[in-house]
């Protein structure tokens, strides 16, 4: 089965749940910036949770299937329509060959995850379907998607039409975001009243945020502790000899506005973490939107992997809720 792209969105990319073990030669983890959303679109059809879907941002394509298939649209709150008639968002519905499945406005989050029966199947690469843009690499020819595209899908059963996720299992954001962070090891470059003030402050979402990296403006600037410039680092204090980043890791070049590297992010550079968003969290951020109120809060390691446990936890009531 092929599906045809008539409009592509803003930007509309092949993801699954990315390409773990290649961080170390600069190629990122890509995949679902919503790892639970495209998790549970994946369930809803009956496929592996870690099939390809279509991740689509801010504004969602318009797709004629050339074959019936069950597709299911999770995430981002982004009515979809078939043949410009409503369907329900976390909830798995039919769609006729023939069928054009299109999209109204965005009503709240970013990113909404469209699954079909089958998975989109492009080649894998590098052990993932993802999209890399940047590197141009997997994905649909390593792009997001334009119109003319015929997407190949796969060969599903495809689960029955009115599956849905308990409305008490999908998570979203609060007002303001809570980000949860584990302090880095550079946490003792700042000062002390600048880590209360880090966390005692609401940040916004600035408009410079994509799958690379999203990052915050609003709050105080840092102050740092004095030092003596090391061999190999930049004159700046923000600046420290080149070090791997963590995924999830928050960077603060000059001490003026945090970045929190995403799933496209670079796995390197010279500029000093203040800490790293737990794992549970990272799908949060994944559905903000420009000027969306933020805060940083601070947790042990304890505490992030407790977080993580009751992620599991969440996505196991969902398993359980639709077998």
């Amino acid at each position: 089965m092929a599906i045809k792209v008539l409009k592509p969105g803003l930007a509309t990319t092949v993801q699954d749940l990315g390409r773990p073990g290649y961080y170390n030669i600069g190629i990122p983890l890509s995949g679902g910036m919503d790892r639970f959303a495209t998790r549970a679109a994946n369930l809803l059809v009956g496929n592996d949770d870690g099939a390809a879907v279509l991740e689509a941002t801010f504004m969602g394509p318009e797709l004629e299937f050339t074959a019936d298939a069950t597709v299911a649209v999770t995430g981002a709150e982004l009515p979809p329509k078939v043949d410009g008639s409503p369907r329900e968002g976390w909830t798995s519905f039919a769609v006729k060959k023939g069928q054009v499945l299109s999209f109204e406005f965005l009503k709240k989050g970013a990113r909404a995850y469209i699954a079909v029966s089958g998975g989109i199947d492009v080649p894998v690469v590098l052990g993932s379907r993802s999209t890399y843009a940047l590197g141009a690499l997997g994905g649909f020819k390593g792009r997001k998607l334009e119109a003319g595209d015929e997407l190949p899908a796969g060969q599903g059963k495809g689960a029955k039409e009115g599956r849905t996720v308990p409305q008490n299992l999908r998570r979203a954001p609060g007002n303001p975001v809570e980000l949860r962070m584990v302090p880095g090891l550079y946490w003792h470059r700042i000062t002390e009243d600048a880590g209360k003030h880090f966390f005692a402050d609401t940040w916004k979402v600035a408009p410079e945020a994509d799958r690379i990296g999203y990052r915050f403006k609003g709050g105080r600037p840092l102050e740092f502790v004095p030092r003596k410039q090391p061999f190999g680092a930049g004159s700046d204090p923000s600046n420290i000899v080149d070090a791997c980043y963590p995924y999830g890791s928050v960077q603060i070049p000059g001490g003026t506005e945090p970045i929190v590297l995403h799933r496209d992010a670079v796995s390197g550079g010279g500029y000093f973490m203040v800490g790293t968003v737990i794992s549970a969290d990272m799908d949060l951020i994944g559905q903000l939107q420009p000027h969306t109120p933020a805060k940083f809060v601070g947790v042990d390691l304890e505490g992030a992997l407790k977080a993580r446990a009751d992620r599991g936890a969440v996505l196991d009531k969902v398993r359980a809720a639709l077998s």
